[in-house]
């Protein structure tokens, strides 16, 4: 079996994790797939939305470190490199992606498991899913952008004591320091993921994608560059079919029908 399974349904590109017997630790290879595909989901203009899932017990319990050169080996610059190649460029790759990117988290999000769906733009998460930012068990600094992706969705001083203790969080206290948008049972998962990604799939393309931009990007901007972005944005936007047909609805008092376009 693939270690990626990987279908596109109704404009949704789902991609599923697949090594259930490793908890769905990701392997370089896997890392490459997903990033090919999320590629691909930002050039093909009928993938308007994305789904990144796993299947089995857990969502990714981090990186599958089996085959990884041992520290006496390295030289330096060889463990920045191998991060800037791996771990940013997986996680890179999912806020980069042009189409809305929901993670439906089944189960155990570890490490660079964690910062994946803390990455998606909505995060879907089982009633039985945890999130741990175990880099401080193994003494390592957390990497694949947890340290810029945490103080942003919780403030620094949580992401500091998720990060420094590295402590288990259940998906209800994560839905309540903010990292989940909504948990559900277990068997609801799927379905409420895709009903979340037929309804972003059958919106304005473009206009998520400029929002997406812009909501990224604004915790790293001043108030001028970020006025600035979103009347550029808007500029962008007004010349879409998609833009042209919302405001046309609203005149005709009819519901929209976007193509993403």
């Amino acid at each position: 079996m693939p270690e990626v399974l990987h279908a596109v349904e109704n404009g949704v590109s789902w991609i599923t994790l697949n090594r259930p017997e490793a908890m769905n630790a990701v392997t370089w290879e896997q890392r490459e797939r997903v990033m090919a595909l999320l590629d691909e989901a930002s050039a093909d203009p009928d993938v308007r939305a994305v789904v990144v899932t796993a299947t089995g017990r857990g969502f990714c319990a981090g990186a599958d470190l089996r085959g990884a050169p041992a520290l006496a080996e390295t030289v330096p610059g060889d463990v920045a490199r191998t991060i800037r190649r791996g771990a940013q460029r997986f996680i890179g790759a999912v806020l980069d992606c042009e189409k809305p990117v929901i993670a439906a988290v089944n189960g155990t999000a570890a490490g660079i498991g964690a910062h994946l769906a803390f990455a998606c733009d909505l995060v879907l998460a089982s009633e039985s899913a945890r999130f741990i930012e175990v880099f401080v068990r193994r003494g390592l600094v957390p990497d694949g952008g947890g340290a810029y992706l945490l103080p942003r969705l919780i403030g620094p001083q949580r992401a500091k004591e998720l990060m420094f203790f590295g402590d288990a969080v259940s998906a209800a206290e994560a839905h309540g320091l903010g990292l989940v948008n909504r948990v559900v049972p277990a068997e609801a998962l799927e379905k409420t993921a895709r009903e979340w990604a037929e309804r972003l799939a059958h919106g304005p393309t473009r206009a998520l994608a400029l929002t997406k931009q812009l909501v990224n990007a604004s915790l790293d901007s001043d108030r001028a560059a970020a006025f600035a972005a979103e009347a550029a944005a808007q500029e962008i936007n007004m010349a879409t079919g998609d833009a042209r047909e919302g405001v046309a609805s609203f005149v005709e008092r009819r519901e929209a029908r976007y193509r993403g376009r």
